[in-house]
């Protein structure tokens, strides 16, 4: 995965806000917006969060931390007082510990909570298999793993994205190297990742596994949403035979799934993966698309809207401060706007960045979530909505948070009122 090693890395989930909240990152002066900082309820080196919409407004959130001489992947719930208590969804020696590909969790339309997370299954780097829990009752208990995918060779399987449908099934997608030899040559056509899918039922039987493209870029992100009529939009970094990686977009509707289209036409070539997915949310029939692409030389943070079920894109939107690191998520808003999440790189360190951004108009006003200093990384931020409100979550040096013994990583995350976009 081009460069990317299994390792314990130092940093860990947070959703963190500065002491003193969010400020104007073009104002002279911070313009304060109200946030609230949720105690997280994470152990030991925390890191990698994920999260999810649960009913009621709600908020879950999964992880992985360290635990004896493995790992753990945990999740908690968030109400409007807090975070529950962390529940164990797995603890191994053999977990697939990666800042950029980590576990997730999300919740069927029964309220059965899905996990995923990676096993190593061989000696060599990149060989582990993508696993498959699943907890009736918030992840108090969780009943036996099973491997989400047919193939059982020892190389890489994951970049999961799991998708709660109202049919009570989750689609599942992830990119499959089942094709892809990691140390044969590289000019092989054929010898590439794959984006594959397959449903999950609640008692956990899974449904036939279709391919969705046969060459896609090794080791980004792949993200997934649901349209009011039902149609599945999966996007992902695609890879042509002549390594152009830019975003492409496969739609799922009447039992049937489309052929890869361009979000947008970027002609980024690059020889290897860049390790920077895209992501996608919707609202009724509106769909935005936020991504990273180096195209021309020149880093980027794009945005693409659809109001027509992701069939076509409007042309893509720059909405970053000059200097990115990608690292994007997004938020489709019900009046078409979509809040926008990055990371920008500046002279104190790694910076996350949010907007409200809109698709005639682009980036309306860019707020500054926290800086993290020179030699950490913020990893990659998640949000999620809760009501009327937002959390976001990131890695983040134990060090940096006051009180802390300064070692390791932790986790803190914040909830911000939609409002606060407005002020």
């Amino acid at each position: 995965m081009n460069g990317l090693k299994p390792q314990r890395l130092t940093l860990a989930f947070i959703v963190v806000w500065t002491a003193s909240g969010l400020w104007a990152a073009s104002a002279n002066e911070p313009a304060l917006l109200e946030t609230r900082e949720l105690i997280s309820p994470v152990g030991p080196d925390a890191r990698e969060p994920f999260l999810s919409e649960l009913e009621g407004g709600r908020v879950l959130m999964s992880w992985t931390e360290a635990a004896g001489n493995g790992f753990a992947v945990k999740v908690a719930i968030a109400d409007s007082v807090g975070w529950s208590d962390a529940r164990v969804v797995v603890e191994s020696e053999k977990l697939f510990v990666n800042w950029a590909d980590f576990p997730s969790a999300v919740a069927m339309a029964d309220g059965t909570l899905v996990a995923h997370w990676l096993q190593i299954n061989g000696e060599a780097s990149y060989q582990y298999d993508i696993k498959i829990a699943m907890s009736p009752d918030e992840g108090k208990t969780w009943g036996p793993s099973i491997i989400l995918h047919d193939d059982r060779s020892q190389r890489e399987h994951g970049f999961v994205t799991l998708l709660p449908k109202p049919d009570n099934t989750v689609s599942a997608i992830w990119l499959d190297g089942q094709a892809y030899d990691a140390y044969a040559a590289q000019d092989i056509t054929e010898n590439a990742m794959q984006l594959r899918t397959r449903s999950i039922v609640a008692d956990g039987r899974l449904g036939p596994e279709t391919l969705l493209d046969g060459r896609t870029c090794t080791c980004c992100q792949t993200s997934a949403a649901l349209t009011q009529s039902g149609a599945v939009l999966a996007v992902y970094r695609d890879r042509s035979s002549a390594e152009v990686r830019d975003i492409s977009v496969v739609r799922h509707l009447q039992n049937r799934w489309s052929a890869p289209a361009r979000v947008y036409d970027d002609g980024w070539v690059i020889e290897g993966c860049p390790v920077n997915g895209p992501a996608i949310d919707t609202k009724g029939s509106r769909a935005a698309v936020a991504w990273f692409t180096a195209s021309e030389d020149i880093p980027k943070v794009r945005v693409a809207f659809s109001d027509d079920d992701g069939v076509t894109f409007r042309a893509a939107l720059r909405i970053d401060n000059g200097a990115p690191s990608g690292r994007v998520d997004v938020l489709q808003q019900p009046d078409g706007a979509a809040i926008v999440s990055w990371v920008e790189r500046t002279g104190k360190g790694e910076t996350i960045m949010i907007c409200r951004v809109l698709p005639d108009t682009g980036c309306a006003k860019a707020f500054t979530l926290g800086v993290i200093p020179l030699g950490r990384t913020v990893g990659f931020p998640r949000m999620a909505l809760a009501k009327d409100a937002m959390v976001i979550a990131w890695t983040e040096p134990a060090a940096s948070v006051e009180g802390s013994s300064g070692s390791g990583s932790t986790i803190r995350t914040r909830m911000v009122p939609l409002a606060a976009f407005f002020q």
